[in-house]
């Protein structure tokens, strides 16, 4: 396999040296420790709770006065910024120039758009935008606007991984699934029941179907990158 110039590569590697290899391909990287939330919806909630979990400062700029102080009373531990993210005089007083990662949550898919391309024009921050319509993805994939999420797409992922597992097995052996490249790749976590007809045999010998890729164990916490033996 050689690799060449527009080439998308998907890895995996232990969390412990995801910067060494980083490092060793060229690919300059730093830790996230502030990020910046425009929108303060439900996913932005649920996003910062997970954040500061991880020890990483938040900051979230809503402009409805009353669902600030609800945020507030929820997150006691993230910065709520009662403003209009739109201006982008609050974006700078705010430090978007300076944070490590910007996500942009709004309800308007434009808005949160032209946000992310400003950060991205201003800041190195890591820049995450949620896109609810994505009937013309070929035009926004060519934009300098990051990560993309659709929270329709994750929604039917989740509904999908239900079907699956119920499908497999009463006790739902799916854990997580994941689509990718125009849902013509699909990311699958699975659990190894002690009754099931894949263990004890090496990867080589079962009946596996084709452009199938096992890429990962996880066994008691020990990460393992297999084999066919």
């Amino acid at each position: 396999t050689v690799l060449r110039e527009g080439d998308i590569v998907s890895v995996i590697v232990p969390l412990n040296k995801i910067f060494r290899f980083f490092s060793s391909i060229g690919i300059k990287t730093r830790p996230i420790k502030d990020v910046l939330i425009v929108g303060g919806s439900t996913i932005a909630y649920y996003l910062a709770e997970t954040l500061i979990k991880s020890r990483i400062n938040v900051k979230i700029i809503e402009q409805k006065q009353s669902r600030c102080e609800e945020l507030s009373a929820l997150l006691p531990e993230a910065m709520i910024i009662c403003g209009d993210a739109s201006n982008r005089g609050v974006l700078d007083e705010e430090g978007i120039k300076n944070t490590d990662a910007f996500v942009s949550l709004t309800n308007l898919d434009e808005e949160n758009i032209m946000l992310s391309l400003y950060a991205n024009k201003i800041s190195s921050a890591k820049i995450i935008t949620k896109i609810n319509k994505i009937d013309f993805e070929e035009v926004i994939s060519d934009m300098p606007i990051g990560s993309i999420i659709c929270p329709k797409n994750i929604t039917a992922e989740g509904i999908i991984r239900y079907v699956r597992s119920m499908q497999n097995s009463s006790e739902g052996n799916m854990e997580t699934l994941y689509r990718m490249m125009d849902n013509r790749v699909e990311a699958l976590e699975f659990i190894v029941r002690e009754d099931s007809a894949v263990t004890n045999t090496p990867l080589m010998n079962l009946n596996l179907k084709e452009n199938l890729l096992i890429c990962c164990i996880n066994r008691n916490g020990r990460i393992i990158t297999p084999s066919g033996k």
